[in-house]
């Protein structure tokens, strides 16, 4: 086996999932998903393509009118996209995958932002890069970017700089100036930048086009940068495993080459479904927004409201993250809360070592009274504690 993958870390988010799964008590909030179901037009859509028999192979880079669609959602949001720019992908992490394979070799240096999902960390490992991370650094509860030392990490030899913004599991957004200073150190330094902007329509503060700020508001059209998508969180498609990429046209070809050897396509079925999805987006996506603010709104001031809970309200993502003043080990914590408590929450030793003391608590829940019973699990474990103590 090749060491890169031999030294891979299996998933902390995992581990505490595999503890409880099954177990009908447990109140599970560890996956970046949320607990209710695709709408029913986007899976009557799939239901009718199969039903027509079309379960057979689609192109590489998508359906067309899928590829179109797509290209007037983006260009609704942000400066205009064309169709030729746009891959479909089998999955958001599919996309990921697919823009490490076309871009790092072993031996190449990549820099990523952390805390993030730890995917985004593994992906140009297996590929024999060398990753190097810069951490965020929680101020009052609020992950914060030191930008000078982001700046002083990319430098010539680095071949790709990895962004996820709105971040998982932190919140952290990027404002537009700092998206175009670091695209334009990124353009100095000829270094690829590859923005996982996922959970972009997730975003809970006032703007013109309901959406976090975007590097393709700032960049050319032939820019070295990769924006990777997922139909997963504003359509609600987790399991769908559709995503999309906006790259540079010249990279267009070969990422089609890669889908061939790693998937040959999406399904046709799930594209279809995601057609219906579009079509009625503005009825989908600002909906699921506003319960999600409902579903922060409930949840992270509880957790303030508990003695030596540091927490800050996160502008965009599903996701609280926090730490317990005297509970460091957020591993052994969450494993814990699971069997003591009945209460699934991700470790945050799986998105870096700067965050081991912390909590990630997915607070997509189609029924805010989970998240006050989580709640008061959480406050009644810590009382046990104490008293134990």
């Amino acid at each position: 086996m090749r060491q890169a993958i031999e030294h891979l870390q299996g998933s902390l988010i995992r581990e505490i999932a595999n503890a409880g799964m099954g177990r009908a008590d447990v109140l599970a909030f560890w996956f970046g998903e949320s607990d209710e179901v695709t709408p029913e037009l986007i899976r009557r859509a799939a239901i009718e393509s199969l039903e027509r028999g079309e379960t057979f192979y689609s192109q590489n880079l998508g359906l067309p009118e899928l590829r179109e669609s797509l290209a007037r959602y983006a260009s609704a949001l942000h400066p205009p996209v064309d169709a030729g720019r746009i891959v479909v992908t089998s999955g958001g992490v599919n996309g990921l995958m697919l823009a490490a394979q076309a871009l790092v070799d072993a031996g190449d240096e990549v820099v990523v932002v952390t805390p993030v999902w730890p995917n985004l960390v593994a992906q140009p490992a297996i590929m024999g890069a060398t990753v190097r991370c810069v951490a965020l650094k929680p101020v009052d509860g609020a992950w914060t970017l030191d930008m000078a030392a982001l700046l002083a990490a990319v430098t010539s030899r680095t071949r790709l700089l990895v962004i996820n913004a709105p971040n998982n599991p932190t919140g952290w957004t990027l404002t537009r100036a700092e998206q175009q200073r670091i695209l334009d150190h990124c353009r100095a330094t000829g270094t690829w930048l590859l923005a996982d902007e996922v959970y972009e329509r997730l975003y809970f503060e006032t703007t013109d086009n309901a959406c976090a700020p975007s590097f393709a508001d700032v960049a050319s059209p032939d820019d070295r940068l990769i924006i990777a998508h997922s139909f997963s969180k504003s359509f609600l498609m987790t399991g769908w495993r559709l995503g999309w990429l906006v790259v540079p046209a010249a990279l267009t070809d070969a990422l089609g080459k890669l889908i061939e050897f790693n998937t040959s396509c999406a399904s046709v079925f799930t594209q279809r479904a995601a057609l219906a999805a579009l079509a009625h987006r503005e009825e989908i996506t600002p909906a699921i927004v506003a319960h999600l603010k409902d579903c922060r709104d409930t949840l992270v001031p509880l957790l303030a409201a508990i003695p030596g809970v540091q927490i800050a309200v996160p502008r965009g993502g599903m996701y609280a993250f926090f730490r317990i003043e005297g509970f460091d080990d957020s591993l052994a914590v969450a494993k814990r809360l699971v069997i003591e408590a009945g209460l699934g929450l991700a470790p945050g030793a799986a998105f870096a070592p700067e965050s081991a003391g912390w909590l990630r608590w997915c607070f997509a829940a189609k029924d805010t009274s989970r998240l006050v019973e989580g709640v008061r699990r959480l406050r009644a474990w810590l009382e046990t504690q104490a008293r134990a103590a």
